[in-house]
């Protein structure tokens, strides 16, 4: 699922958003019932072809019943490096509000350009991979590489990472979850990179599942049912993000065109509203 850049800078996430929404809307007058509803997707990265795999945290199918939430580590930057407490007050600042402030894209940068030493050993990395556990809340995001500019998310679109599977998906608000997606997702400790992939797609909050009535050209265009190794058949590169960092309150990571998002912790389980028959 190749996400492309835009000119204007739109965040490629906000763009699946709206692209999905049109598909959205064709599902719905195919069904029995009135829904106001879209989803987005997280889909705007690329990572690591199959082989990396081997490397993996949580590669195991759906189970039928969710795997508990890890507890969040509060031991995260062991090795601190010069500006790191300031930057992740800018960075939960700006993520618990939504609003970008001017200096919120340094403070990701410095972040990013100090993890080797923020997250030196496959343990440090480790950590980062058991805080970003939980529901999350999309609130800021860039566009491509070349953009340093953070917009605001305009809807309400989530996040879930549980120890087996990637959720996503929109609604009006997180008691109210309109599209969704989920899948087994695959974690490269070593590159802090997670694998997506999506095996099922659910109307309100899960009561439809259009993982079976989708025609066949949108599932191929989702990559519904794909693995990563069947990415690597093919010599393209699976949906992936690279955690970048994460806290009690955020989480960062960016996708494979260089745009990075920025998510708030969500009080409560996603899980409930948005897959409550899984």
């Amino acid at each position: 699922m190749d996400a492309t850049r835009s000119t204007d800078g739109t965040p490629a996430i906000l763009r699946r958003a709206y692209l999905t929404l049109a598909l959205f809307l064709v599902c719905c007058a195919n069904q029995p019932v009135v829904v106001d509803c879209f989803v987005v997707i997280d889909y705007y990265s690329h990572s690591q072809n199959s082989k990396n795999s081997n490397n993996n945290q949580g590669g195991k199918s759906r189970r039928s019943c969710f795997s508990p939430w890890s507890s969040t580590s509060t031991s995260l930057a062991l090795v601190k490096v010069d500006g790191y407490d300031d930057a992740f007050r800018t960075i939960d600042t700006c993520s618990v509000t939504g609003q970008p402030s001017d200096d919120l894209y340094d403070a990701v940068r410095l972040i990013d350009k100090n993890a080797l030493k923020i997250y030196p050993t496959l343990q440090d990395k480790q950590e980062l991979w058991s805080a970003a556990r939980g529901s999350w809340k999309l609130q800021l995001a860039t566009g491509g590489g070349k953009f340093r500019i953070f917009k605001s998310v305009p809807i309400f679109a989530f996040a879930m990472i549980d120890e087996t599977n990637f959720g996503n998906g929109v609604g009006w608000n997180e008691n109210s979850i309109w599209l969704s997606l989920l899948g087994p997702h695959f974690f490269n400790t070593a590159r802090r990179q997670m694998v997506i992939t999506i095996d099922d797609a659910f109307l309100l909050g899960g009561v439809i599942k259009l993982s079976n009535s989708l025609p066949g050209f949108v599932k191929e265009g989702m990559g519904l049912g794909k693995k990563p190794e069947d990415y690597a058949k093919t010599n393209t590169r699976p949906p992936a993000f690279t955690f970048i960092g994460a806290s009690e309150k955020s989480l960062i990571a960016r996708g494979g065109t260089g745009g990075i998002a920025i998510w708030t912790r969500l009080d409560n389980d996603i899980r409930q509203t948005a897959y409550p028959f899984e």
